[in-house]
């Protein structure tokens, strides 16, 4: 079965299982559970905020008797992990942040998604247009148009103001004690990357891996890349570990 993996979804996604999951359950155990108020889960009235989400999420590793599992987060769910290991450092045994937002850089804001017609969107979140077409159809159905509104919903409830950052992570990256990768698109148009320079630079230890020809949306544009990423970083660890 492999080593535990706990994955922090981004916005999108929430409720399916991905081709980057896929990859990566061949190593490891995953879970990728959705967060309150995602895809298909219960809105969780009293998760209010980040800090409530952090907490609910250590409540889940210790239903599901995760000790110290690997730690995974993409954009939101990058942040969430950022938060995760910052509150309780010695719950995470590695941590990897793939272009988690969550840092307040006044001179390189984070796009801003709620603004973005669909067409917009698919062109700021994928270097190539062809996944963009593949994800963002030119007639989505209800059921696509509904999913959407409650994904962006949730994210809204949870980064609104501020937006998409705790002005305090920043000051706490130093509390993370785990061994940390930063995994980053080399065209990312929402988180610029300048972010990940920032986060690599803040948590002791950490690396700052670029993958190329690839959008903010990187684990749906180039999932064997960004898999790879993960389960090497993961797999000299263990094997340093042994």
């Amino acid at each position: 079965m492999g080593p535990p993996l706990l994955f922090l979804h981004a916005a999108g996604g929430a409720g399916q299982w991905h081709e980057f999951h896929e990859l990566l359950a061949g190593r490891f155990r995953v879970y990728a559970p959705d967060h309150p108020g995602f895809g298909g889960t219960d809105e969780f009235g009293e998760v209010e905020d980040m800090s409530d989400l952090v907490y609910h999420y250590l409540d889940v590793m210790d239903r599901l008797g995760l000790d110290r599992p690997h730690v995974v987060g993409g954009s939101f769910g990058g942040w969430l992990a950022a938060e995760l290991a910052v509150a309780a450092p010695h719950a995470v045994e590695s941590l990897t942040l793939l272009s988690p937002a969550g840092l307040r850089l006044p001179e390189h804001p984070i796009a801003d998604l709620f603004l973005m017609t669909p067409q917009q969107l698919g062109a700021a979140l994928f270097h190539d247009p062809a996944k963009a077409a593949g994800m963002f159809p030119a007639e989505p159905g209800i059921d696509d148009i509904l999913a959407a509104y409650r994904d962006m919903s949730g994210l809204a409830r949870f980064s609104w103001t501020p937006f998409l950052c705790n002005p305090k992570l920043e000051r706490r990256l130093g509390r993370i004690v785990a061994p940390t990768r930063v995994v980053w698109p080399d065209d990312d148009r929402v988180v610029p990357i300048e972010h990940g320079h920032r986060y690599a630079g803040l948590i002791a230890g950490a690396e700052l891996r670029v993958v190329a020809d690839c959008g903010h949306a990187m684990y749906f544009e180039r999932p064997a890349e960004f898999a790879a990423a993960v389960t090497e970083f993961l797999t000299e660890l263990t094997g340093a570990s042994r």
